[in-house]
C-alpha cells in the first residue's frame, strides 16, 4: 500500500456504563485492547498511537506488548474529540484512522478503506457502512487534520464530516463496524458475534 497510514486508538474513557474498564474485558482469551492492536498490526500501518486518560496504568502493560506509542490526554474528560486531537497531533502519516477503543476490527475492512482513499485523490474521509448504518473506524486524510484540530467547543467530528460530504466515501463493512460496546449486554453480543465470525471459514 502506497499511502502512509496511522491509527489513533481512543482508550482514555471511564467505561462508566460497563462498570469496569471495557478494554480489559476478554474475548477468546485476549483483552479487547489486545484484539484491537493485533488487528491494526495485521493492517500494515506505519504508526499506531493509543490515547490514554482514565487510570492509564491499567492499560500500559498491554501497550508494552505491542509496537505502538502511548499518548496521555490529561483533558480526556472533555470527551472523545479531545482524545482524537491529542493523538492526531503526533501523526506523521498521510492519513489516520480514528479507532474507538470499544470496537472489534476487521483488518480486511481497514485495507479496503485505505485502498479507496489511495485510489481517489478527492476522498478526504472514508467510513464503513453496514445495513444502511455508518460505523467505525473512520479514515481521515492529512489535508483536513488542521481543520479537525481547530474544531471548537460545541463542534463535533460529525459536523466536519457533513461539511465535507462531497469528499466522503462509504465502504461496505461487516456487522462489527456498527457494534458499540457500552454495557455488559453489548459486550456479550459482541463476544458472540466475534467468536462466530472467527470460527467461520
Amino acid at each position: 500500500m502506497g499511502l502512509r497510514l496511522s491509527a489513533v486508538v481512543l482508550a482514555a474513557g471511564k467505561s462508566e456504563r460497563m462498570g469496569v474498564n471495557k478494554l480489559l474485558l476478554r474475548i477468546a482469551g485476549k483483552t479487547l485492547l489486545d484484539l484491537i492492536l493485533e488487528a491494526l498490526e495485521a493492517s500494515s500501518l506505519q504508526e499506531v498511537y493509543v490515547v490514554l486518560g482514565h487510570k492509564p496504568e491499567e492499560l500500559r502493560p498491554i501497550i508494552k506488548r505491542h509496537d505502538v506509542m502511548e499518548v496521555l490526554n490529561p483533558n480526556y474528560e472533555a470527551g472523545m474529540l479531545s482524545s482524537f486531537k491529542a493523538g492526531l497531533r503526533r501523526v506523521s502519516a498521510e492519513a489516520a484512522f480514528l479507532i474507538l477503543g470499544d470496537q472489534l476490527l476487521e483488518p480486511a475492512l481497514l485495507v479496503r478503506m485505505a485502498s479507496v482513499m489511495e485510489g481517489d485523490p478527492q476522498a478526504l474521509i472514508v467510513s464503513p457502512t453496514h445495513m444502511g448504518r455508518r460505523g467505525h473506524p473512520v479514515l481521515f486524510r492529512r489535508t483536513i487534520f488542521g481543520e479537525i484540530l481547530n474544531l471548537g467547543d460545541g463542534e463535533t467530528l460529525r459536523d466536519l464530516i457533513e461539511r465535507h460530504s462531497s469528499a466522503h466515501r462509504l465502504v461496505e463493512g461487516g456487522p462489527l463496524c456498527i457494534l458499540d460496546i457500552d454495557t455488559p449486554e453489548d459486550f456479550e453480543r459482541a463476544r458472540r458475534l466475534y467468536e462466530a465470525l472467527s470460527s467461520s471459514p
